[in-house]
């Protein structure tokens, strides 16, 4: 899946109006087609499947379907009214980067659709049902009320199951857990586990020759299409090297990228460094939020700002905060078996002509670190949850080339512990546990 195609599943993916458009629309399509079917086939059904239908006359049709039409809009604002109450809970209470984990809810939207179709089937169904005057016959569409009538019933289960769905949904167990799969479903796709080792970053020479790339637009970098910045190399006859990782924001004006030519004794034209500014824009995508198509730090940032809400005074939740590290160190083991940090695109003579800004192991423990050593490491509970996380990173780096990093994080939390306001029987024994730290 290319960059551009991914951001279009991902626009998708996270819209509440999508589907329920979709379903509308067919909705209106069946109400309309279904009536026909009924004229074609009024009278000739076996008797088997006649008492099944609608038996009742015109009026009686009305009625029922007018009672679906004016019950199930009433409940589909119940239904986005809980939803919206829902949004507003995990803002305020979590994280408002949380938000996209419930506007992505496949559940809610087929629980709208649901409901909007069943609404636009009877309205548009009620429109074929005929008195008998007027030099016109009696019409009742058997089999399309008696649709209606399933597609009310339906809704009912479905109004009982989206409030079931919706009280687990709000558990921030529920979110962690959602925020954890996304995170590790962006990991594998951006740091797969075949990914190569990477040589040496190319470097231009002379450094004069470097032509930095100005952004077009302010915002978040989301993703960029690798395809299309490395058919602007070819076309430019250079190297061109992301400076800015997804997830990082742009500014408009600022440069975000460098460009240099291949032969040290080319140096780019204007025409070309116009060419290139523009073809490298093109290629990379920004949004007014981070999204989680290209971008593998999104998913610890929401997890670290759901602990860092947990642990300040108006929640006072260190409990919550033991288990998003939990979820920290999970991912952060995942990722020691990976290759992470920036990509490299060769051509097909084996050259580096693209260089990916990505996040470095390095840079993925610090996010889950910093804060949480910075507002968690006076409560002896939230500290030996991050110590025990190096703990368990240092297991699973086999090879120990992270083994500096976790390291330096362990000083540090020897630091906070020494300077904390604990007992010293509390104190003794995280400086213990930090000592472990490292050990095999």
């Amino acid at each position: 899946m290319n960059g551009r195609t991914a951001r279009w599943s991902d626009a998708l993916r996270t819209q509440l109006w999508p589907l329920p458009t979709a379903a509308v629309a067919l909705a209106v399509v069946l109400g309309t087609m279904l009536p026909a079917l009924d004229a074609a086939v009024d009278g000739r059904l076996p008797d088997g499947i006649s008492v099944l239908l609608f038996s009742g006359g015109p009026e009686a049709a009305r009625a029922v379907l007018q009672a679906i039409a004016g019950s199930l809009i009433t409940v589909t604002s119940l239904t986005f009214s809980l939803t919206v109450v829902t949004l507003q809970l995990a803002s305020s209470q979590f994280s408002p980067r949380l938000l996209r984990t419930f506007t992505s809810d496949r559940f809610v939207h087929f629980t709208l659709a649901l409901f909007l179709a069943a609404f636009a089937f009877s309205l548009t169904v009620l429109r074929s049902v005929r008195d008998e005057g007027n030099g016109n016959e009696a019409f009742v569409p058997e089999i399309s009320v008696t649709m209606a009538f399933v597609l009310a019933i339906a809704s009912v289960i479905g109004l009982v199951l989206f409030l079931a769905h919706l009280t687990r949904e709000i558990r921030v167990e529920t979110m962690m857990r959602r925020v954890n799969v996304e995170t590790q479903s962006t990991m594998d796709r951006v740091f797969p586990q075949d990914r190569p080792g990477r040589g040496p970053a190319p470097e231009p020479e002379p450094v004069h020759a470097a032509f930095r790339i100005r952004a077009a637009h302010s915002g978040f970098l989301t993703s960029s299409d690798k395809s299309a910045l490395m058919q602007a190399a070819a076309d430019a006859g250079g190297i061109i090297r992301l400076d800015r990782e997804p997830g990082s924001s742009l500014v408009e004006g600022v440069p975000f990228a460098t460009a240099w030519p291949v032969s040290a004794g080319a140096p780019f034209t204007p025409a070309i460094r116009q060419e290139l500014s523009t073809n490298v824009n093109s290629a990379v995508a920004t949004g007014f939020e981070r999204t989680s198509v290209q971008d593998a730090g999104f998913g610890f940032r929401q997890l670290v700002d759901v602990a860092a809400r947990a642990l300040s005074p108006g929640i006072n939740d260190p409990t919550t905060a033991v288990h998003v590290i939990g979820h920290l160190s999970a991912l952060l083991c995942r990722l020691a078996e990976r290759n992470p940090g920036p990509e490299h695109l060769t051509d097909d003579e084996g050259r580096v002509r693209v260089v990916l800004a990505l996040p470095t192991f390095k840079d993925l423990l610090d996010m889950a670190m910093n804060q949480l050593r910075l507002y968690g490491a006076a409560d002896p509970d939230v500290a030996a949850r991050l110590l025990g996380l190096l703990r368990e990173i240092t297991w699973c780096d086999r090879n120990g080339q992270y083994r500096s990093e976790i390291l330096d994080h362990r000083e540090r939390m020897s630091a906070a512990i020494s300077a904390g306001d604990y007992s010293p029987a509390e104190r003794q024994h995280l400086l213990d546990l930090a000592a472990a730290v490292g050990s095999t």
